[in-house]
């Protein structure tokens, strides 16, 4: 189990990336975009800097949903590798089983 504080801090930078997103994305448009002047470029890249670090998306990590680990989490079941073996095992992932040839 991962400590709860680390949890806490993710949920903190989803919601952070969440609330940046909207104008993120508008300032990387106007950094982008040949038709901007390098005066608004300068000033879209400031105000890029000037947002909280956890406003950016690279900065969260996947976790796992039921022990919070951050290592060896599968994007497409959400879960750490190991719990996925244990739900597996159970039969709660459906189309899911333990391999044998």
């Amino acid at each position: 189990m991962a400590k709860t504080n680390m949890v806490e801090r993710e949920k903190r930078r989803e919601r952070t990336a969440k609330k940046y997103a909207a104008k993120r994305a508008q300032l990387k448009e106007l950094i982008r975009s040949p038709k901007s002047t390098p005066e608004q470029r300068a000033a879209a890249q400031a105000g890029l800097q000037s947002q909280p670090r956890d406003a950016s998306v690279s900065r969260q990590r996947k976790r796992c949903q039921i022990t919070g680990r951050s290592r060896g989490v599968y994007r497409k079941f959400g879960l750490a590798r190991c719990k996925i073996r244990e739900v597996a095992m159970r039969g709660e992932i459906p189309g899911l089983g333990k391999a044998s040839w």
